[in-house]
């Protein structure tokens, strides 16, 4: 068995739970990544706060496996990308040698699969440093076998505390019953064609009780934006998806 780049083998589990080996460089045309289950379970840590657990994604409308926090927060970034077609967790586990000719392998936490057909393998580390030596010669290992097949490897920074405080609370919008009554979508985004307080917006369309939901459903889906860098209120400038959404604060706008 070569460990070439180009031959590196990928382990996975098939739609039916049985083991595959597939040549990594046939993997891009030959395996939908995105459909599959984890190789392997995340593993659960004693005495971690946060476990293994399942995301339901809204681009896949199903369930997603995350192993820790940090997984689940980069996994919402992703699945409200109008770019991103496909999620999946821990769906491949990499073979290689080393320097000293020694098996090892990896099992990258994330996989996502975009409009153009590229893929994104990743890793979702609480800290830079995060698993020590194993995880960054297994990061380098893994980023030249994507490389040779034209995908991409990364292991996530974390994300900035108010972006993350606001990708764990706009999820809660995600489901396609918070768009509610048919037409109130359009309304929202004909309110929001051009930059204006999030408020003075949702009241142009009609009760905020039953307006605001939606609003927040179409900014996850990102049918109009703001800054999600800056914290979120009610003056908050939202506009259309086009828009660069500077979010800074205004007035009738």
């Amino acid at each position: 068995m070569s460990f070439a780049p180009a031959q590196r083998p990928g382990v996975f589990l098939d739609p039916v739970g049985q083991t595959v080996q597939q040549r990594w460089a046939d993997a891009p045309l030959a395996v939908a990544f995105e459909d599959l289950p984890p190789v392997s379970a995340f593993p659960a840590v004693p005495g971690r706060r946060w476990g293994p657990g399942l995301w339901w994604s809204a681009t896949t409308g199903r369930h997603i496996s995350a192993g820790s926090n940090a997984m689940r927060i980069q996994l919402m970034a992703p699945d409200r990308d109008p770019d991103v077609t496909g999620l999946a967790g821990r769906p491949v586990r990499l073979l290689w040698r080393n320097h000293r000719g020694q098996v090892r392998s990896w099992v990258p936490q994330l996989f996502t699969r975009y409009t153009d057909g590229n893929a994104l393998l990743a890793d979702c580390p609480s800290h830079p440093d995060a698993g020590g030596e194993r995880a960054l010669n297994a990061a380098q290992a893994v980023a030249a076998a994507c490389t040779h097949i034209g995908w991409t490897y990364r292991r996530l920074p974390p994300l900035d505390d108010v972006l993350a405080a606001h990708l764990k609370w706009l999820p809660g919008y995600r489901h396609p019953r918070n768009a509610d009554r048919p037409g109130l979508t359009h309304a929202i985004l004909e309110a929001f064609a051009r930059p204006r307080p999030l408020s003075e917006g949702a009241e142009a369309v009609g009760d905020p009780i039953e307006v605001l939901p939606a609003v927040f459903h179409a900014l996850w889906h990102r049918q109009v934006t703001t800054d999600l860098d800056t914290p979120l209120h009610e003056r908050v400038l939202v506009g259309p998806r086009s828009w660069s959404g500077s979010g800074k604060t205004g007035g009738a706008g």
